[in-house]
């Protein structure tokens, strides 16, 4: 008798350890779905089109409650609600994780550059917004790949905004690309615009396939890079780490 009361007394305590196990998994995930949901979303750069303030091996924390939150702030973006609450619009500098308006699922990070009311356009390479030239200033050029994977240095300029927010951009095309010629956009009410950095080398608001971004869109602001590794290097072969982690970047801000 005395072993079968040992047995039954093992088998509740492996049961409550299992329990307590469960229990505390079950918090675990609980906790990290709100961090996720209402503060701090990781996200990694996947292409260029900010270069050179973010690389392609960039991981960063963007802050979900910046903006205030909308549908967009919970995974898969269920239609719970509509519009924002606790909202805060951004300012115009703002590096913004969003929704791509035209399938409302794929993220998306670009510059805010236009707010709403705001006419935008590119004339000779020089972003003009409400009619006047924003400045800019030349510097060292930056050197990056070109589509043959060749290392090659382009034009690199400190743009400097309206509100006194000043970045870098890159041109690798000059002042004859694509999208450095362009329409005036006129942001409707509720809307942003968004650029790269990489100005020639990125599809944003001046193609209509993103187009305006409406404020419900917004996920959230890039905030700090927490890991950084070189183009094409694999971040789970952590004996490469020594040559392949960027570590003059992790921790820095973004701005």
């Amino acid at each position: 008798m005395a072993n079968d009361i040992d047995s039954k007394t093992k088998a509740a305590k492996e049961e409550g350890g299992i329990l307590e196990t469960i229990k505390v998994v079950v918090q675990a995930l609980l906790i990290a779905l709100v961090i996720r949901t209402l503060l701090f979303q990781p996200f990694n750069i996947p292409s260029g089109s900010l270069i050179p303030t973010l690389l392609i091996g960039d991981y960063l924390f963007v802050s979900k409650y910046t903006y205030g939150y909308s549908r967009y702030s919970i995974p898969f973006g269920p239609p719970v609600m509509s519009g924002r609450v606790w909202a805060a619009e951004p300012k115009r500098g703002d590096i913004a994780v969003f929704k791509l308006p035209s399938d409302n699922s794929t993220d998306y990070i670009k510059r805010v550059i236009g707010l709403p009311g705001d006419r935008i356009q590119m004339i000779e390479g020089i972003l003009n917004i409400n009619g006047q030239p924003v400045k800019r200033e030349r510097i060292a050029d930056y050197v990056t790949s070109d589509n043959w994977g060749r290392n090659v240095p382009v034009i690199r300029y400190v743009e400097t905004l309206p509100n006194g927010v000043s970045h870098e951009i890159i041109e690798r095309e000059g002042d004859t690309g694509t999208f450095d010629n362009t329409q005036v956009f006129t942001v409707p009410p509720g809307h942003f615009f968004m650029m790269g950095d990489n100005r020639d080398n990125s599809l944003d608001s001046r193609d209509r396939s993103v187009g305006y971004v409406p404020f419900e869109n917004l996920v959230g602001r890039a905030e700090i890079i927490f890991f950084s590794i070189d183009e094409g290097a694999s971040a789970w072969k952590i004996w490469e780490w020594p040559s392949t982690v960027r570590w003059n970047r992790i921790f820095s801000t973004i701005k």
